[in-house]
């Protein structure tokens, strides 16, 4: 009996079971609630190893059920909504952490505040470029200042940068060293508010973490997404002709609202990824169209590539 084979097609029926039945409106399942479990796999691999040398199918049947259980015990961990979006690699504090937390007043985490001033000689347009893993990033609102960021960091260092020439900004959110998430803290917050005045251009490179911003009341000329295990919930609005969206993941549960008032175009590169483009036609090509795409005066243009991900595109 060819176990290898056996186990990797259950894994495959599994990950095409969840993704048709979130596709279909069945379950809502968060993929953050079962990654923090990788480990599971290793041990199973080694399961594997060990009883495939003595060609046992006693020991294969024994890899075998572990990993259905397995697999069982991750379908109903995953629909399970997560609290808060600290919560992607474990659970909230535990009972002994919280109790040495009420006996101190340290806090488990640093604040630090980030500020560029706006400038009315500051051109048109400014390109944002954001960069770091293990943190949720939110967009909460305006400011008269260019850019300002609140961080509650637990690892890692942060810096803003910025450069101008004639043509564009250049702000730069970096943050370096380790991400610092563990199984029950959580990672770094990032809030910010942006000018609405410039254009904005803006870059994310994310390996692991949440992003949850409302751009409706921004102008955002392009918005790029390059993310591994990543959550990303952003909304546009309808302020200039034409918006370019390129989301590019690994794992992931990406969800994009868009003006009905806006013309939407989607090209997608998803492998065994799951779509719900509600509202949208699909054309020969294999291109997604939204009925008013020809017509409207303001476009969206969006580009998916992803390995296993869950895209969702809706109008409001």
């Amino acid at each position: 009996m060819k176990t290898d084979r056996i186990m990797w097609g259950i894994v495959l029926l599994f990950i095409g079971g969840v993704l048709l039945l979130e596709n279909f409106h069945f379950i809502e399942f968060y993929w953050r609630n079962v990654i923090r479990f990788w480990p599971i796999f290793l041990i199973i691999a080694g399961i594997n190893i060990l009883f495939s040398r003595s060609k046992s199918q006693v020991g294969g049947m024994v890899s075998i059920g572990v990993l259905v259980i397995t697999l069982s015990m991750l379908f109903v961990k995953g629909q399970q909504r997560p609290e808060n979006r600290n919560n992607w690699f474990g659970d909230t504090l535990n009972e002994e952490m919280n109790t040495d937390s009420n006996n101190s007043n340290d806090k488990d985490y640093d604040e630090l505040n980030f500020s560029e001033p706006y400038q009315d000689t500051l051109s048109k347009t400014v390109q944002l470029n954001i960069s770091g893993g293990g943190t949720s990033f939110e967009l909460k609102g305006e400011t008269d200042s260019l850019l300002q960021a609140h961080v509650e960091r637990k690892a890692g260092e942060f810096s803003l940068t910025k450069s101008t020439t004639d043509s564009a900004t250049v702000v730069n959110f970096k943050m370096k060293g380790k991400s610092g998430w563990s199984m029950n803290e959580g990672g770094n917050d990032v809030d910010f508010h942006l000018n609405k005045n410039p254009e904005w251009n803006v870059q994310m490179n994310v390996g692991a973490g949440e992003v949850d911003f409302d751009f409706s009341d921004y102008k955002v000329r392009t918005f790029s997404f390059d993310g591994g295990a990543a959550a990303l919930d952003i909304k546009l609005g309808s302020k200039l002709p034409i918006t370019d969206v390129n989301v590019k993941t690994g794992i992931a549960d990406v969800k994009i609202n868009i003006p009905t008032e806006s013309g939407c175009r989607i090209k997608t590169k998803t492998g065994l990824s799951a779509k719900d483009f509600t509202g949208f036609t699909k054309m020969k090509d294999g291109t997604y169209e939204t009925p008013n795409y020809s017509t409207s005066t303001n476009k969206i243009f969006i580009n998916f590539d992803g390995g296993l991900s869950n895209f969702e595109v809706t109008r409001y």
